[in-house]
Formats: structure tokens, C-alpha cells, sequence
């Protein structure tokens, strides 16, 4: 690993692991968390419905369905509603992507942790990547996770770094610095989207102590490598919410030009109505 300065806050403890069930999902050595992405109650609730102990929000989900950009702190309110709905299902543990925290101020960030851990969240998604492309300077970023772990110990921080999907002339030697630095503010996760080399996986797996959380690409490593490799998360992001979009545009052409339209897997009226009849 990099041995470059951290800019790190002075007196931020790096923490010891958290004991709660989330946090226990991703100590299972060889059987990384699967964390599907959900953006609307009925998402989440089927999800739910298939076993999946824990998911996740995806921004561009939230942000899309409510007609506004994603990674644009423009979701902040959208963010808040949908955590409030699902926090306290009682059926599954669920993890908020908050972008950058919707904030350039650690205290305004901390006190959103605040508001979503109220609301029965156990786990945050803190990026460092900014809306103009570029990342956010590490001392603000470190900054964000101090406050968030000061301000509500028990809630998962999983600070994601965007140096494979920016612009970055050494994203090795950045995410390296990045990664050692979010570890030392306290940061319970660590997550690299874009970073499907096996064998960078494997090398950052084995330099840092927090779990590592990769993103699924369909050019990379199959789930089960991933576990091979070290890997202690394994997000969907965005997926799913895109592959809605995509069925919902096939089905509609596959109606007007005649052919025949996919109905397996697709649930039926009752079902779909069934989800909020009992608050699931």
C-alpha cells in the first residue's frame, strides 16, 4: 500500500469492528454479502421475499424514478422518504447509498446518519466522487466518516472511493491512499465500483483490514471468485433498476409490433397489491 500522507483528522480513531448483524454479514470468509439494490418499497419487498437478509438503495433509482440526476446532492429529501418507508420493515437489514451525503459539511452529513439510522437504517453508502467528475479532497471525506461514526457509532460506513470510474492517471496508487486513509477515520467498509481486475482485487483484499466491497460487472469476476479472492460485499448498484427499464421497454415493443411479450417471472396484479396490503 501507498505509504503517501493520509489527510486524515488528528485523533480519529481507525475503531474496532462492530458487532451488530450487518457487520456480521461481511465476516464470512468465503460467502461475500450479495446485496441487491432497490429504489421503491415494492422493489424491496419482493427482494425481501427471496431471502436476502440485507439490501441496499440505489441512487440512480431513487433519483431517476423522482425525475432528478443522480450524484447531484439532489436527492437528499427523496433519500430520507424511502429510508423512512423501509427502515423499519422488520424483514430485512437495509443500507442507504446517501452519494456524497448530499453535503459538503461533515456536520451536515453526520446529522443525516443521524435522521437515517432513526429511521431503522444500519448501514450508509458514502461516495467520494463529486458531480463535476472530479473526487472529493481526502481530509473532507475523512472528515464526513469521523463525523458520521462520532455521531451514530453503530451505523455501517461503507466509504466508496470512484478513482477507477474517474479520471485518475494512478487510480492504484490513489485508491491505495484513499482506502488507508477512510480506514483510519473509522470507515466499517470499504468499496472500489469499477475495479474487476482479479488480481487487484485480491491485492487490495490483502492490504486492507476493513471488508472490501466490490461492485458486479458483468465483465468481471463471477460472485464466486469474488469470494475466492476475499471480497466481502458484492453490490448490484444500479442493476436491477436498469434491467426494470429494459423489460418494461421490451414488453411495450414486443405489444405494439406484435410479437410475443415475456410474461415468466413477472408477478401478477394480486401480488404486486399484496405487498402493501400487510405494510411489506
Amino acid at each position: 500500500m501507498s505509504t503517501a500522507p493520509l489527510d486524515t483528522p488528528s485523533g480519529t480513531p481507525s475503531g474496532t469492528p462492530l458487532d451488530t448483524p450487518f457487520a456480521a454479514l461481511h465476516r464470512r470468509p468465503g460467502e461475500p454479502l450479495l446485496l441487491p439494490n432497490a429504489w421503491d418499497h415494492a422493489s424491496a419487498a419482493v427482494l425481501a421475499e427471496q431471502g436476502f437478509a440485507a439490501i441496499g438503495t440505489t441512487s440512480l433509482g431513487v433519483a431517476a424514478a423522482a425525475g432528478l440526476p443522480d450524484g447531484a446532492a439532489a436527492t437528499r429529501d427523496e433519500t430520507l422518504r424511502l429510508a423512512r418507508r423501509l427502515g423499519r420493515s422488520g424483514r430485512y437489514l437495509l443500507s442507504v447509498d446517501v452519494e456524497n451525503g448530499f453535503s459538503s459539511d461533515p456536520a451536515e452529513v453526520a446529522a443525516l446518519a443521524v435522521e437515517l439510522a432513526e429511521s431503522g437504517v444500519v448501514g450508509i453508502n458514502l461516495e467520494d466522487g463529486r458531480p463535476d467528475g472530479t473526487l472529493t479532497p481526502v481530509a473532507v471525506h475523512t472528515a464526513k466518516i469521523a463525523a458520521i461514526k462520532a455521531a451514530v457509532p453503530a451505523l455501517f460506513v461503507n466509504a466508496r472511493t470512484d478513482t477507477h470510474w474517474l479520471a485518475v492517471p494512478d487510480p492504484a496508487e490513489e485508491t491505495d491512499r484513499r482506502l488507508a486513509a477512510y480506514e483510519r477515520a473509522g470507515a466499517d467498509g470499504l468499496f472500489v465500483p469499477g475495479l474487476t481486475d482479479p488480481a487487484a482485487v485480491a491485492r487490495i483484499c490483502g492490504t486492507v483490514t476493513a471488508p472490501l466491497n466490490i461492485l458486479w460487472s458483468p465483465t468481471g469476476p463471477a460472485l464466486a471468485e469474488l469470494a475466492d479472492l476475499g471480497v466481502a460485499r458484492v453490490s448490484l448498484g444500479s442493476l436491477l433498476y436498469r434491467t426494470a427499464l429494459g423489460a418494461a421497454v421490451s414488453t411495450a415493443l414486443a405489444v405494439r409490433d406484435g410479437a410475443p411479450a415475456a410474461a415468466a417471472g413477472t408477478p401478477g396484479y394480486a401480488a404486486v397489491q399484496s405487498l402493501y396490503a400487510d405494510g411489506r
